[in-house]
């Protein structure tokens, strides 16, 4: 029966790992010195070697005759066993699919079993991530304090959504992606062994298009192998969906050259002939970065492209200012982001195409914020203008901390009517202050409404806490520095509320403190 590449040439032992020293030769010390821990954590992206590392570490800790730099023998009955996936005493549970609170507690009372033909029970839990928080409850006391028999080798690709409980039980390990030129040496010593015909630029691209992941490269090579004798870098591009590397020549060019109608005729032929959108645009992203790293640096060692496509892209950068191409490179990366939510890839790709054709450069905020901008605008210019002021008003404004201004005369907020005060227009920006100042006396104001006439502010609070919270003299105190920032001087405040709160027994007290705080406060039921 075939078996897919990856899986034949799964490595079997750290020697074989590619580009993961920090935790191969790490893991190997620990073994030869009989020092492996009782729990182990790794992490990293997709394809990198994580649950291949975790089943060689199964096979070292229990083989009968490990090798002297750590690595398992291959040939004695556990090693064969685990590798036939018959071992009883080496357990994988995929917490993708298992992830209740019942699977975790199934397997923490099967802890208490000795192992049957090993030394340690060996858990091997893929996608950690995906337990619920409830089997990672009951997971934590049994990885804390396991058994001496009982080993844990936990494996997931979004490390942040483990708990930090889980982490600090265990021995934490990250895998980088792996390096091109391992990806590109793998491939091609695959292909020699399995007399397939396989290019040197066909293989820079399968380990360009697996982004650091052996899984994808070799799996790409497997369908790359079925399209005919040689594999081509043109077979690869069309095996992985992906555009040949002149088109993307071609739409960079003429992106940069603001040629809208070229850009628009590549893009339908590739859609034409099925080619994933969504794909190109990360492949137009790359090909950008790489022509803004030859216009900064101008260091080939640092590309992803191929050595043929250097000349062209130093022509592009030669070309172009650096504001134009981040302008490029940040538009696509948005246009990237919107095609994952978007209902029409094919119409958001040729809508940001065509705006780079028009104006050159990305838009410096995305058409959400905007609409957010906009939103805030209109808003701000629907408020109502503050009411005009008599020369007299106009001389209350000015602050005292203004040397030519004047002692403000006295009012007798006796004689106020209701009548003479006017809606105050700055109400909200003196909450909003407020609410920076002081968040709790802005929250006993909710809902509450101001009028003011001269120099005399009227307040009619819905809460009655509003009160309450004066007894506190800071309370009162920000409530007059917003109304100062905001209106440029000192008022007096009066306040009403509700009738049982001023029936309250300290409604004087909480009028005096106000009074203390610097707000002169009259009370008004």
């Amino acid at each position: 029966m075939y078996q897919a590449l990856y899986r034949k040439w799964r490595p079997m032992t750290f020697a074989d790992v590619l580009s993961q020293p920090q935790v191969t030769v790490t893991l190997q010390n620990q073994i030869r010195r009989q020092t492996t821990a009782h729990a182990y954590l790794f992490t990293g992206s997709r394809g990198t070697g994580k649950t291949t590392c975790a089943r060689i570490l199964a096979k070292a800790v229990n083989c009968e005759h490990p090798q002297e730099d750590g690595n398992p023998c291959l040939e004695c009955a556990a090693c064969k066993a685990a590798e036939a996936g018959t071992l009883s005493d080496l357990i994988e549970i995929d917490a993708a699919s298992n992830n209740s609170v019942e699977d975790i507690r199934d397997l923490r009372d099967a802890t208490v079993y000795t192992p049957e033909m090993c030394r340690f029970r060996v858990y091997i839990i893929d996608e950690v991530h995906m337990l619920s928080a409830s089997a990672f409850n009951a997971l934590l006391k049994i990885m804390e304090e396991p058994p001496p028999y009982v080993k844990f080798i936990l494996a997931t690709t979004e490390i942040h959504k483990v708990p930090a409980t889980i982490i600090s039980r265990c021995q934490r390990y990250d895998f980088r992606r792996i390096r091109q030129e391992d990806l590109v040496a793998r491939l091609r010593f695959i292909a020699e062994q399995e007399n397939l015909a396989l290019e040197p630029d066909a293989a820079e691209l399968m380990a360009r298009l697996s982004d650091g992941g052996m899984r994808d490269a070799i799996s790409l090579l497997d369908r790359c192998a079925a399209f005919g004798e040689t594999i081509t870098a043109q077979i690869t591009a069309e095996a992985a969906g992906a555009a040949g590397r002149d088109y993307l020549l071609r739409l960079l060019d003429a992106i940069h050259k603001r040629d809208t109608a070229s850009v628009l005729q590549t893009v339908a032929q590739l859609h034409d002939a099925s080619k994933d959108l969504q794909r190109l645009c990360e492949e137009l992203v790359l090909m950008q970065r790489d022509v803004m790293l030859l216009k900064a640096t101008g260091d080939t060692s640092l590309l992803h492209c191929m050595h043929d496509e250097i000349s062209a892209l130093q022509a592009l950068a030669a070309d172009s200012d650096m504001d134009l191409i981040m302008g490029i490179l940040d538009a696509l990366q948005n246009c990237r982001e919107q095609m994952g939510r978007s209902i029409n890839r094919r119409v958001e790709l040729e809508m940001t195409l065509i705006r780079l054709c028009q104006t050159g450069a990305a838009p410096s905020v995305n058409s959400s914020q905007i609409q957010a901008l906009q939103e805030r605008i209109a808003a701000l210019e629907s408020r109502p203008a503050a009411p005009s002021l008599t020369p007299k008003e106009a001389e209350l404004t000015r602050p005292h901390s203004s040397p030519a201004a004047e002692p403000e005369p006295e009012v007798d907020v006796r004689k106020l009517k209701l009548s003479d005060f006017s809606p105050l227009p700055q109400w909200a920006d003196i909450l909003e202050l407020c609410a920076k100042l002081n968040p709790a006396v802005a929250g006993s104001l909710d809902r509450s409404t101001a009028v003011y006439c001269k120099n005399v502010i009227f307040i009619t609070a819905e809460n009655s806490l509003f009160l309450d919270m004066f007894r506190i003299r800071e309370n009162a105190a920000s409530l007059g520095d917003a109304i100062e920032q905001v209106m440029g001087k000192r008022f007096k405040v009066l306040a009403k509320c509700s009738e049982q709160a001023a029936k309250s027994e300290w409604y004087a007290q909480v009028i005096e403190k106000a009074q203390n705080s610097g707000i002169k406060t009259t009370a008004v039921t």
